[in-house]
């Protein structure tokens, strides 16, 4: 008779006991991960980081001659290239933080499957990434402001500055949710991840990232506000450039709203963890 024993690891965590203890202790991987696509993401290429400064001057540079120059949309009196820049820079980290917490489960499978740590790990070390080229572009953008407001364009930074780190913070935690939710659900349906793209780019046309909220027809600029997003975008280009309007009561509902997400995102995520290639 065989004395073999048997023994089965399983997950002892609950659905709503997301131990954050935990990642601490992990911090080290975490900045060993954000090393890692720092090195990967630039590696053979002439320019290097440098392309960190240079991918928001040339979109920022498009956006000014289509929509600026051809289109002639107004930008509510300021400079058009710092307009295009305030709302390019803060999308694009938005959208990185989305794109990268949806490709969590499917782009890490293997990794997933050979070793353990907390799944976590993985989309705050992207936001931990993303906020690394956020802070690079934004002491570009923050520049582009001086030097404008020397030489006499019409720029008009605010108290509202102060909010910039709350801003910040949101935008990724915004993206951060939304991505946890969609890498979750692409687990078993993939074909989510096919239009993922797609809706970022079709959710930045209904965000005032290339057009102020004024100039939106009568009602549909409420609309455009109840954009989680929008509120934000305009709020952080309200305090650096002056133009627009600081919509506050938006604003704290998107606050409401980015909560939500999270919460709903880390529930979601910590349950299909469990489950998603966890054995050895």
């Amino acid at each position: 008779m065989s004395n073999d024993t048997i023994t089965y690891i399983e997950s002892k965590q609950k659905l709503f006991s997301i131990d954050f203890r935990e990642l601490i202790r992990y911090r080290d991987l975490i900045f060993l991960f954000v090393k890692r696509d720092l090195v990967n993401s630039y590696k053979q290429t002439i320019l290097g980081p440098i392309w960190i400064l240079i991918n928001p001057l040339l979109s920022t540079s498009v956006f000014t001659v289509i929509f600026g120059v051809i289109a002639g949309i107004s930008t509510d009196g300021v400079p058009p290239f710092l307009f295009y820049m305030s709302g390019n820079v803060l999308w694009n980290f938005f959208s990185a933080n989305l794109n990268k917490g949806s490709g969590t489960f499917l782009g890490n499978a293997r990794i997933f499957g050979k070793v353990y740590f907390p799944r976590l790990v993985m989309p705050i070390a992207n936001m931990v990434f993303n906020f690394i080229n956020f802070g690079l572009q934004t002491l570009l953008y923050v520049l582009f402001v001086v030097i404008f407001a020397l030489s006499g364009a019409e720029v008009h930074p605010n108290w509202l500055i102060v909010l910039t780190p709350v801003l910040v913070l949101q935008t990724a935690l915004l993206g951060m949710g939304i991505g946890l939710i969609v890498s979750s659900i692409t687990t078993k349906y993939r074909d989510l991840n096919i239009l993922v793209n797609f809706g970022i780019s079709l959710l930045m046309y209904i965000t005032p990232v290339v057009y102020p909220i004024s100039e939106a027809p009568l009602g549909l600029g409420t609309m455009l506000l109840l954009n989680p997003v929008a509120p934000i975008v305009e709020t952080y280009r309200y305090a650096f450039l002056g133009c627009g309007a600081f919509h506050w009561v938006y604003w704290l509902l998107s606050l409401g709203v980015t909560a939500l997400f999270v919460l709903i995102g880390l529930l979601i995520f910590h349950k299909v963890e469990k489950d998603y290639i966890d054995t050895v």
